[in-house]
């Protein structure tokens, strides 16, 4: 028989702005590379295809990782999990710092990827364990990884351009932030043993009753982190080719598309998570049609497609986010979020890799164009989905039992 497990201690005061603080931190500094991904891509003589790889194995491990270690704070207690997280997420900006070849960036990328999944579970945890109302500390949470998502490539962007030592500066910077959260987490952060069960991997395990509405809501969401993860990706490299050779405007435009996505986050409980979806998916397709005519050519326009897409962002994953939540068992809601959340990174990561083998037979600008296309197609079939879907009264989803259980 196991042993029994110690009672997690009362969370420390401090505890909750440590988590939102290391939330920020950590995703700041996996999109901080992404205006600097030109000048490592000319330094370094990297292809395209290793480029966008580069950016999508953030995406490719952080999402298994979510379901790894996601279940391990509450069996080993948050301290561990989060000084893990730490200590990864610094050993990737030092891969950066350090760089000398691809295989570099790919490892870094890799280590920020598995600190962000890692940590996500834990930080949010000491978010929600504080007082106030649920909706309140989720949407801390939401605010502390989009606005650090959103600062990383503004910070990136003028660190580079107006500061020296533009490959390294930036990284530098992370990580006296990251030693800052060490500390942090050592002094506010409980110890001791968690009190769940015995960690494994999770497993998503979608209740049957509520199948059809969760796979419309990660269709959505997966849409909104494609359009993300195509500016987060490819469009600092067309700005560049289009003759924009600083860093601090591709920064600032990658930054508008989540600010703008932040900004309209507390519209979704006020709209409803049907209509926030709709009307969102509705401006993803406005600034996809603009990629797929434009490919960044134009700083204007790619601005205006960075507001727009930031707009719809925020709509349809905050909108995808409350469906999930909304109708997930209490026991489940965890692992739910969980295999949501796979689907959103899955978004961010896949079309960026395909963009990059695209580029084997064309240019940047045609792949980018192909995929833009290609995802706008795919926005009626989801706006359709969540129409339809969301006529149904989350209790009235039987027919979805039926389903095979996958």
């Amino acid at each position: 028989m196991a042993p029994a497990r110690e009672p997690v201690p009362r969370p420390r005061p401090g505890a909750a702005p440590t988590g939102a603080y290391l939330l920020v931190v950590l995703t700041a500094g996996a999109y901080l590379p992404s205006p600097l991904y030109p000048a490592y891509q000319q330094a370094l003589g990297m292809s395209d295809l290793t480029m966008t790889l580069v950016y999508a194995m953030f995406a490719l491990v952080s999402a298994p990782a979510l379901l790894l270690l996601g279940p391990a704070a509450d069996a080993l207690g948050p301290r561990p999990v989060l000084r893990a997280a730490v200590l990864a997420a610094a050993f990737g900006s030092a891969c950066f710092a350090l760089a000398s070849g691809p295989e570099w960036l790919l490892a870094g990328r890799a280590a920020q990827g598995f600190a962000l999944g890692a940590a996500t579970g834990a930080a949010t945890e000491l978010i929600t364990r504080a007082n106030g109302s649920y909706a309140q500390r989720a949407a801390l949470a939401s605010a502390a990884f989009l606005g650090g998502t959103a600062a990383g490539p503004v910070a990136g962007g003028l660190l580079a351009e107006f500061a020296p030592w533009p490959r390294v500066l930036p990284h530098l910077v992370v990580l006296g932030l990251l030693a800052l959260g060490w500390y942090l987490v050592a002094t506010r952060v409980p110890g001791g043993h968690g009190s769940g069960p015995r960690w494994r991997p999770a497993r998503p395990r979608i209740p049957r009753g509520m199948r059809l509405r969760f796979s419309a809501a990660a269709a959505s969401g997966f849409l909104a982190w494609t359009v993300a993860g195509l500016f987060l990706a490819v469009i600092p490299a067309l700005l560049a080719r289009s003759g924009q050779t600083g860093t601090a405007v591709p920064g600032s435009i990658l930054g508008a598309v989540l600010i703008c996505s932040m900004l309209v986050q507390p519209l979704v409980a006020r709209a409803g998570e049907r209509w926030a979806q709709l009307v969102g998916l509705g401006g993803l397709l406005v600034s996809l049609a603009i990629l797929a005519g434009t490919a960044a050519g134009s700083v204007l326009l790619t601005l205006t497609a960075a507001v727009i897409a930031g707009l719809g962002h925020g709509l349809t994953y905050g909108g995808a986010a409350a469906a999930v939540g909304a109708v997930a068992p209490a026991p489940q809601r965890a692992g739910v979020t969980a295999a949501a959340y796979v689907a959103f990174y899955l978004g961010s990561g896949c079309p960026a890799v395909i963009v990059g083998a695209l580029t084997l037979r064309w240019s940047l600008e045609t792949a980018t164009s192909a995929v833009t296309t290609v995802a706008a197609a795919a926005v009626a079939p989801a706006i359709a989905a969540v129409w339809c879907v969301g006529r149904r009264r989350p209790g009235a989803a039987a027919p979805d039992a039926t389903d095979g259980g996958r």
